[in-house]
C-alpha cells in the first residue's frame, strides 16, 4: 500500500511535542505537498522555495524514521527562507505510513527495516529530475542533508550520485550488517567518496558509538572527498530535533551555521 499523502502534523510516536519546537512561517514562500513520479507511480514530497525567482539551488532533505512530518517540513521552509528549493520525498511511502504508528520499535520493524537502499537511491534520482523539470531548481547546485536514518542516506547518496556538490549528514549510522536491502554502509564507501560530506555527530549518542565515528574520520582521510566530521561532545542523538527532549539549542544552532557555510563553500548556495 503506497502512502499517497503526507501527515500534516507530527508523527504520533514523537508526542508530546517539546515547547522549544521551531515553526517557520510560509511568508514569501511557496510551500506544500507535491507528487514525484517514480517508476509506475507517484510518491508524496514536501517542497518549499522562495515565492519569486527561479534557478534556486536544490537541497534534498532526508527524513528521520518518523517520515516527512512537521519537523522535516519546517526544515524545508528554513532552507527556502535562505533562497533554496528544498524538497523532502517520503522515502517509506511504499512500505507504510510511519506517522500513524505510536511505537518506535514497531516503526523500525514493520516499515523502516523493509526499505531497500536501491529504492531510496532511485527515488532520490527521480526527485532530482523533478526539481530540474519544475523549471525552478538548478541541479548544478545540488546539496543533500538528512537526519538520523536520513543522515546515513546522505553518505549513501553522495556516493551514488557524483553530481551532488555537497552533503551534510546529521547523526547518521555509519556501520551495519550487509543485507540484501542494505548491502553497504557509509563506512564501506568512505575511502572512495568523491563528494564532500560534513558529518554532524553527538559525543553522547547512545545509538552511534563514538569509535565508529572515529573510524569513519580515519577512512575519510585516506580518500580525496574533503569530507569532515564534527563531534559535539555533550550532544545526544537527535540534538537538532527541536520538537524532542534531545534538542540542544547551542549545538543545533552552531551545526546549522556550519551546514550553511559548508554548502556555500562547495558551490551549493
Amino acid at each position: 500500500m503506497t502512502v499517497t499523502a503526507l501527515t500534516a502534523g507530527f508523527a504520533l510516536a514523537v508526542h508530546p511535542i517539546a515547547a522549544a519546537t521551531i515553526t517557520t512561517d510560509k511568508t514569501g514562500l511557496i510551500a506544500g505537498e507535491v507528487k514525484i513520479p517514480v517508476k509506475d507511480e507517484f510518491i508524496p514530497a514536501y517542497r518549499a522555495m522562495p515565492a519569486t525567482g527561479s534557478d534556486f539551488p536544490v537541497i534534498l532533505v532526508i527524513q528521520e524514521i518518523f517520515g516527512v512530518h512537521a519537523y522535516i517540513q519546517d526544515i524545508c521552509r528554513r532552507f527556502a527562507k535562505l533562497g533554496y528549493l528544498a524538497i523532502a520525498p517520503e522515502m517509506f511511502s511504499r512500505q507504510g505510513d510511519v506517522s500513524k504508528i505510536t511505537d518506535i520499535q514497531e516503526i523500525i520493524s514493520k516499515v523502516v527495516s523493509k526499505v531497500p537502499d536501491a529504492q531510496v537511491m532511485s527515488d532520490l534520482d527521480a526527485t532530482v529530475e523533478w526539481a530540474q523539470k519544475s523549471g525552478k531548481g538548478n541541479i548544478n547546485k545540488l546539496g543533500i542533508t538528512g537526519f538520523c536514518w536520513g543522515g546515513r542516506i546522505v553518505w549513501m547518496y553522495a556516493a551514488h550520485n557524483p553530481k551532488v556538490k555537497a552533503g551534510v549528514a546529521w547523526y547518521g549510522r555509519l556501520v551495519g550488517s550487509s543485507t540484501a536491502l542494505t548491502p553497504k554502509h557509509p563506512i564501506d564507501l568512505a575511502a572512495t567518496l568523491t563528494v564532500p560530506v560534513l558529518g554532524l555527530y553527538g559525543g553522547k549518542d547512545d545509538s552511534i558509538p563514538l569509535d565508529t565515528v572515529e573510524k569513519m574520520q580515519q577512512l575519510l582521510k585516506t580518500g580525496s572527498s574533503g569530507s569532515e566530521i564534527v563531534v559535539y561532545a555533550d550532544a545526544p542523538h537527535g540534538f537538532n530535533a527541536d520538537y524532542r527532549p534531545t534538542y540542544r539549542e547551542k549545538d543545533a544552532k552552531d551545526a546549522w551555521q556550519k551546514l550553511q557555510n559548508w554548502f556555500k563553500k562547495h558551490g551549493v548556495a
